[in-house]
């Protein structure tokens, strides 16, 4: 696996993963701080099999799946 296409991945996908789910924590109504530290903390081990599946996908495509 491409380990510098993963990170790069990786970057991307937890900011937005983290963003979805503290934007909808935030409209549920849990706006407590330890919300939505464990809203971050679930989206931060959520984006691993995301990045990992996208990584993937653009290496097979590139041909740098190795």
């Amino acid at each position: 696996m491409n380990w510098s296409l993963f990170c790069v991945v990786y970057l991307i996908v937890v900011t937005v993963t983290m963003g979805v789910f503290i934007v909808a924590a935030l409209v549920t109504g849990f706006n407590e701080i330890a919300h939505i530290l464990i809203v971050a903390i679930l989206g931060m081990i959520v984006a691993i099999p995301e990045a990992l599946f996208f990584s993937k996908k653009v290496g097979s495509i590139t041909g740098n799946e190795a």
